[in-house]
């Protein structure tokens, strides 16, 4: 696991857009992972001006959100479809037909997890994953005790959860209790990981993820476990962490040797 440590939420956000830029530039027909929240909303808007300055391409991308509240239809302006359609696919090069979330309308949602698992097996898999986290640790919406080989499939928010995320709902609207996710273990599967997280916040769940013990009460600390996993967090966010002077020196010594690499 690599722990890079910025500043500010904005050199947070430019570090992800460029090992996205990256990803792209390699890969033109990559596979990508994507989450929604406020936290990736700065590369999702950083990354749509480097597709507006030519810099980088979608139209041979694939993606896969991580979940979708259970319940509502993709143009419910609450869903996670309206979100990314909002803030990301309609403002790039992008085949719509190749963006994928997990389907809150499905007839029958106990068999909308294992379709959306067939998608992206066809797709060859997920070549990087954007993740959040959670103050309890949960990424996606892999709650604490969510099982670690866990696949997609409908989940259960909590009330932390549900209360975090009710800002985003109007006192007389419905908001879902339920959820179909990513599981833990189809994130595991992604070839490279990339989570980020900016705030005081998130110090406590951070620290779980990195220095505490893997545990189904973090979620997150799975990523332990990954071979190719990049946290890329703020000062903020890092308060907590015991080594944070000796993952900002791996870092400096990561940069130099790619510098005299030339790249």
């Amino acid at each position: 696991m690599k722990v890079v440590i910025l500043e500010n939420p904005e050199a947070v956000a430019a570090y992800g857009t460029e090992m996205f830029k990256s990803q792209l530039k390699s890969k033109p027909d990559s596979v990508l992972g994507l989450a929604t929240g406020s936290t990736p909303l700065a590369l999702y808007q950083q990354l749509i001006s480097a597709n507006k300055n030519r810099e980088i391409s979608f139209k041979e991308v694939s993606t896969f959100n991580l979940d979708e509240y259970l319940g509502l239809a993709g143009d419910h302006p609450q869903s996670y479809r309206h979100f990314m359609n909002d803030n990301l696919f309609r403002h790039i090069d992008i085949n719509i037909d190749n963006t994928h979330v997990p389907d809150g309308a499905a007839e029958d949602p106990l068999s909308a997890g294992n379709n959306y698992e067939q998608l992206i097996k066809a797709k060859g898999g997920i070549d990087i994953q954007l993740l959040g986290i959670g103050r309890n640790g949960h990424v996606g919406f892999n709650e604490p005790s969510s099982c670690l080989a866990s696949r997609t499939r409908v989940k259960t928010l909590t009330q932390a959860t549900i209360d975090d995320n009710a800002r985003f709902f109007s006192a007389d609207e419905y908001q879902p209790h339920l959820s179909i996710t990513m599981g833990i273990g189809t994130i595991m599967e992604s070839k490279h990981v990339i989570l980020l997280a900016t705030g005081a916040s998130k110090a406590e769940a951070i620290k779980a993820t990195v220095e505490g013990p893997l545990s189904a009460s973090c979620p997150a600390s799975a990523l332990q476990m990954h071979l190719s996993t990049t946290l890329i967090i703020d000062d903020a966010a890092a308060t907590q962490l015991r080594d944070i002077e000796f993952y900002k020196h791996i870092e400096r010594e990561n940069q130099a040797l790619l510098k005299r690499l030339g790249r």
